[in-house]
């Protein structure tokens, strides 16, 4: 049995990051600089843009649209907590895609 976020770590995340990376190099950031706003290594942004890891076919206008907010809060320094706001949005857009079900993860919760 696959959980929810286990799920979102193996294919969700790397999905996200490389489309954020992607985004990143094309605003004039180097591989470098992309790899230390993610808190990641170059080699995985290279890796990402290489189309090594995090390949899915999912790319709805509203993920896309989601990963340029995201790219853009990245750019401009996006604090811990809205870079797990921006992840959690965009996994949660992948895994209603894929699956057709509302993600199952704890932010997806209403109080």
């Amino acid at each position: 049995m696959i959980f929810p976020c286990e799920k979102a770590v193996w294919y969700n995340l790397p999905q996200i990051r490389a489309d954020i990376a992607s985004g990143l190099v094309k605003t004039g950031m180097t591989q470098s600089q992309a790899a230390k706003k993610l808190g990641v290594t170059p080699a995985a942004v290279s890796q990402y843009l290489n189309k090594k890891r995090g390949q899915q076919d999912v790319k709805s206008k509203a993920y896309l649209e989601e990963i340029g907010i995201a790219v853009e809060k990245v750019r401009d320094g996006a604090t811990a907590e809205e870079l797990q706001s921006i992840v959690c949005k965009c996994c949660q857009i992948i895994t209603a895609e894929t699956t057709g079900e509302d993600s199952q993860c704890k932010d997806n919760e209403t109080e």
